[in-house]
């Protein structure tokens, strides 16, 4: 059976764990979002001079593809994408992850002081999106925004223009630009400061969406417009990177965004349909693949999280009721070692699980050199993140166990192993189930947080699909659908093994009392 088990596994970890890994001397391994259009977005094939992703089938094309594939070709590597959110490309960085940023970062003097950076391979130019039949569509200077609620990207210098904005009612930045369109489309913003570029693709996405270019516009500094490539500091190839786009002249550099901005992807002529079902049929016919493979990245974590963790939490809970050692340096240790296992438990239970990601897979590798791979560092943290919580269950179900057991196998000659294994773990197990499934729901839905470290999960593959049919409210409805389907599955199936477990097969503690009772009536 263990063998069995081991085998699909194994499997799963085959078919859900990414391509092969690649190594650093065959590729050149290059960080962007591939979702901020026409600089980087996803695609399907590889067709037009596309990159692969790693760690998925998808393949990545854009403005900053094409400039990447050409630094990569002067180094004699191939070009791989890692596909990575805004907020964890400097980490991706700096800890080795990835070899260069080409994400269309602006090299601003604060990630001057982290990284280093290239001669500048494209100029912006800040522009503000609004509706077209909204109340600032007829704007055009930045004097026309009183009172509109105007957004930027979180962590780009498109934040330091919100002020500019004189009486415009600022809001709290958002995490990509896929927020912002959503949130300008629902009505939650008037509008949102992007670069051109981006403007032309969103009205293009959109034909509520209007590009207003401000005159006079906003003063920029020359630092912030400007868009390089991001390197650790000391990477002797920067200047072979320099070189490389100095030989790309200017007309040829607007001639391949221009090219770009044609060839994106577009899905209007598609599941255009004004019917809501329609549209949401439509992206599950074009996107099923890499949906489903998100949903068996969701489950595969979720499941060998649960299993791990609740393992970690019964060896905790066993080795917190055993009783003292005899010997004093035998006592003392184990007196230590509880008040770690007691940090631990603490740790992970008082901290955020997206914080646990950043630090665990981002840190080790940049305090340590340990390069994890992205899905077993997903597994590993949600493992240890469950056994904290399991583990004060366990001490709990522990605790629920009438204690006359205990002095009953102990006049028996039981073991502290024996009595645990034989007579308070199976009492144990039963009584945490309904805990234990709540926690393998949890982390169902607690996966989504792992897209911060670049897991391909469900929510990251909705992300994904949403990027690139700007159907928002349609895609996350499929994935709510997905994620539901998937706990009250759950839910039904250990429901069943409960019971099936509530055949009478041994004396839980209260059934015990009631024993002694009606023997002492």
């Amino acid at each position: 059976m263990k063998k069995i088990l081991l085998s699909c596994l194994a499997a799963l970890l085959l078919l859900f764990g990414g391509v092969t890994r690649a190594q650093a001397d065959d590729y050149l391994r290059v960080g962007m979002e591939a979702a901020y259009a026409p600089f980087n977005w996803t695609q399907e094939d590889k067709s037009n001079g596309a990159a692969p992703i790693d760690g998925t089938n998808q393949y990545a094309n854009g403005y900053d593809v094409q400039i990447a594939q050409k630094i990569a070709k002067s180094m004699g590597k191939k070009l791989l994408v890692v596909k990575t959110k805004w907020e964890g490309l400097l980490p991706a960085l700096t800890s080795g992850k990835i070899d260069m940023i080409i994400a269309g970062m602006s090299p601003t003097e604060e990630r001057q002081k982290e990284i280093a950076f290239s001669d500048s391979y494209y100029t912006s130019e800040p522009v503000i999106v609004v509706n077209k039949d909204g109340d600032y569509a007829k704007a055009k200077t930045i004097t026309d925004f009183k009172g509109a609620k105007v957004t930027a990207q979180q962590g780009v210098w498109h934040v330091e223009l919100l002020p500019a904005l004189e009486g415009a009612n600022p809001q709290t930045p958002m995490g990509d630009f896929s927020q912002m369109r959503q949130a300008l489309s629902s009505g939650v913003i008037d509008a949102y400061i992007s670069e051109r570029p981006e403007a032309l693709t969103a009205e293009e996405a959109n034909s509520k969406f209007k590009m207003v270019v401000l005159k006079p516009g906003f003063e920029v500094d020359a630092s912030n417009a400007a868009t390089a490539v991001g390197m650790r500091k000391g990477d002797e190839r920067l200047a072979q990177v320099n070189q490389v786009l100095a030989t790309i002249p200017e007309s040829e550099r607007i001639q391949l965004m221009d090219r770009m901005i044609a060839g994106q992807p577009s899905d209007n002529d598609e599941g255009a349909s004004t019917s809501f079902l329609a549209q949401v049929i439509h992206i599950i016919q074009h996107n099923w693949k890499q949906l489903l493979r998100g949903t068996g990245v969701t489950l595969l974590i979720s499941i060998l999280g649960t299993i791990i963790g609740t393992i970690i939490g019964l060896l905790i809970g066993v080795y917190r009721t055993a009783p003292k050692a005899s010997h004093k340096a035998l006592a003392l240790l184990q007196k230590l070692f509880g008040y770690l296992l007691n940090l631990y438990i603490e740790i992970f239970r008082g901290t955020p699980m997206i914080v646990q990601s950043m630090v665990i897979y981002y840190g080790t590798a940049q305090a340590f050199g340990l390069s994890l791979d992205r899905t077993l560092a997903a597994i590993f943290i949600v493992s240890i993140n469950t056994g904290a919580y399991m583990s004060e269950i366990v001490r709990g179900g522990i605790f629920a166990v009438d204690k006359g057991q205990f002095e009953a196998a102990t006049a028996l000659g039981f073991s502290h192993h024996q009595t645990m294994q034989k007579i308070v773990l199976p009492q144990v197990i039963r009584n945490i189930l309904p805990a234990t499934g709540n926690e393998f729901v949890i982390n169902i839905k607690d996966t989504s947080v792992l897209n911060v470290i670049s897991v391909v999960e469900l929510y990251f593959s909705g992300n994904t699909v949403a990027t690139q049919t700007y159907q928002y409210f349609q895609t996350f409805t499929v994935i709510a659908i997905i994620y539901f389907v998937l706990t009250f599955t759950v839910t039904r199936i250990l429901r069943l093994i409960e019971r099936r477990m509530d055949v009478d097969t041994y004396t839980t503690g209260a059934n015990q009392m009631q024993v002694k009772e009606v023997a002492h009536d």
